[in-house]
This record gives C-alpha cells, sequence and structure tokens, in this order.
C-alpha cells in the first residue's frame, strides 16, 4: 500500500480485535485524513526538493526523540541550525543546546549528531547520494541506516525515512504505537524489548491489520498520534 489518497473501508474485526475500538479509529481517519495526507506530501517534499542539510536536519531530529518529546526535539533541532550548529560547531556546543532544549541523554547524543555529521555531511554532503543508492528497497536501506548510524535503531531509521518521504510502509514501534497495538488487539501483550527480529514480526502485524482496515501504514502512525495527542505532527 502506499501513501496516496485510500477509500476509508469498513472495519475488518480482527479474532481478538475490540470492533468498537476499530469503529473509532475510522471515525477519527475520516476527521484526519486530509490533514495526514498532507503531512505526509510535506514529508515527500522533504526529499523531492530538499537539500543534504534539509535531510541531515531530519537525521538529527530522529537521534534527538530517542526517549524525548517530539515537539522539544523538532525545536531542538531548529535551534541547532539556527545557530549554524548542525553542520558545524563542537561536540561540547551541541551538547549544551541539546541539555539546555531539554533533550535527555544529550551526552550520547550529541555525540550520534556529531558523529553523523562527519560520516555524510563532512568534507561535502554525501547523505542524498547515499540515500539514492538504496532507496529502491526502504526495508534495506533502513537495515543499512541501522549499521551505520549510532543511535539509529529500527524504530528511529524507520522515522527518519518516513518523515524524507521514503519510507511510508514502514512502522515506526514507538509506545504509542504499541500500546493502541495492544488495545486493538493485535498484540496480546507489549513487548518487553524490541529485538530487529521482533520488531520485524510487529511490523508485519501491524501491515496485516492496517490492510485488513483500509488505513494505508504510513496514515496509521499519524492518526494513532493524534488520538493520543489531538493533533497531527512527526
Amino acid at each position: 500500500m502506499t501513501g496516496s489518497r485510500e477509500a476509508v473501508h469498513p472495519p475488518t474485526a480482527l479474532a481478538s480485535t475490540d470492533a468498537g475500538l476499530q469503529d473509532e479509529l475510522h471515525t477519527l481517519y475520516r476527521e484526519r485524513q486530509g490533514e495526514i495526507e498532507t503531512r505526509l506530501r510535506e514529508f515527500r517534499a522533504i526529499w523531492e526538493e530538499g537539500s543534504d542539510e534539509d535531510l541531515f536536519a531530519e537525521m538529527t531530529f530522529c537521534l534527538c526523540a530517542v526517549q524525548t518529546a517530539a515537539r522539544v526535539s523538532d525545536r531542538t533541532t531548529h535551534t541547532l541550525r539556527e545557530r549554524g550548529l548542525l553542520l558545524g560547531g563542537s561536540r561540547r556546543r551541541v551538547r549544551d543546546v541539546l541539555r539546555g532544549g531539554y533533550v535527555r541523554f544529550h551526552e550520547n547524543k550529541s555525540r550520534w549528531i556529531v558523529e553523523a555529521r562527519r560520516r555524510f555531511m563532512e568534507p561535502s554532503p554525501t547523505l542524498r547520494q547515499d540515500l539514492e543508492r538504496r532507496a529502491h528497497s526502504p526495508p534495506a536501506l533502513r537495515n543499512w541506516l541501522e549499521d551505520e548510524v549510532l543511535g539509529l535503531g529500527p524504530k528511529e531509521a524507520s522515522h527518519f525515512l518516513r518523515n524524507i518521504g521514503l519510507g511510508e510502509d514502514l512502522a515506526i514501534l514507538d509506545r504509542h504505537i504499541l500500546t493502541n497495538l495492544k488495545d486493538l488487539g493485535v498484540l496480546d501483550a507489549l513487548p518487553p524489548s524490541l529485538t530487529r527480529t521482533r520488531y520485524l514480526e510487529i511490523e508485519g502485524r501491524l501491515q496485516a491489520f492496517c490492510e485488513r482496515t483500509g488505513i494505508p501504514v504510513g496514515h496509521m502512525d499519524l492518526l494513532l498520534w493524534a488520538k493520543a495527542t489531538g493533533f497531527v505532527f512527526k
């Protein structure tokens, strides 16, 4: 399934899924579908029209967002960019911005950002070229990012690819998604941890659920985010 406009189909119940929650989900989707599609177009535009710096800013956001609120991470990424620290500046200065922005684990994350900058942006940008070479297979590209970028696990790599328009069919299995999948009966229980194998297993369940409900995977994440927070973000 793609991120293009899809008709909303009547919910099809899974064996252990609460049909009432599915009805609620479809009602919310009808209300939010246009807003979600607009957001996904904005993500695709970053890949189609954005610079290497734009792409790296999204990677930085996803590195900051590990166990930190998305709005805090977004604001902090903007601050780094405005101060010229996204593509330059010492790790100490990056760390101080993260700490001042209340980004958790600022010591580790400042190191992740500076090391990713060295890998993809110095001495000249190669990020777009590196991604483009592997963009034909988003799952393989995700695996490559996990191996190449310290701090990017399957969730963060999926988030980054979705945010630059290259991974709408990849699942972003953060806490709010997993909790909703449990409530919807897709999962029997919340996993205590997510190995790569377990991640792929749950991703398959989410993809099957999206097929059954007629809500694309890329839409589902933003829909469940809106359900939890009241707004569509990233």
